[in-house]
């Protein structure tokens, strides 16, 4: 079965999507560690990072760049951190993270983001691409 990822990417699924070309998305996470937290994706679904091929790799961590200069820009964060976990979800991706401080950084600390609120800072972000 594909992932949640795969369906997103096939419109089975919606997103609050910040970014899309041929090969990769960049969408809101519903459940963030702090609103904001983007996902990026190459739209091939391969399940581990370090099996991309160098092309797709690259790409993915080029637009990671300046999505993460526009979520710092929108959402006045001191950093955009970034994690590669790998293990939540068997499609590779790239979290990125408004931060303030590392307590920023906990996976315990995400809950449900709302549509609204999930529109609200998709839009902002986007603004800033």
């Amino acid at each position: 079965m594909a992932s949640v990822f795969a369906q997103i990417v096939e419109g089975k699924l919606p997103c609050h999507k910040i970014y899309e070309n041929d090969s990769f998305l960049a969408f809101l996470d519903i459940n963030p560690i702090k609103l904001g937290h983007t996902l990026v994706i190459p739209k091939q679904e391969i399940d581990y990072i370090f099996d991309l091929d160098d092309t797709i790799y690259q790409g993915l961590v080029a637009l990671a760049k300046p999505i993460a200069v526009a979520i710092k820009v929108a959402l006045s964060c001191a950093r955009v951190g970034v994690i590669v976990a790998g293990y939540e979800i068997p499609h590779a991706h790239v979290h990125l993270i408004p931060t303030d401080s590392m307590a920023d950084f906990s996976f315990a600390n995400a809950q449900r983001a709302t549509d609204v609120q999930l529109a609200e800072v998709a839009d902002k972000i986007r603004q800033q691409l």
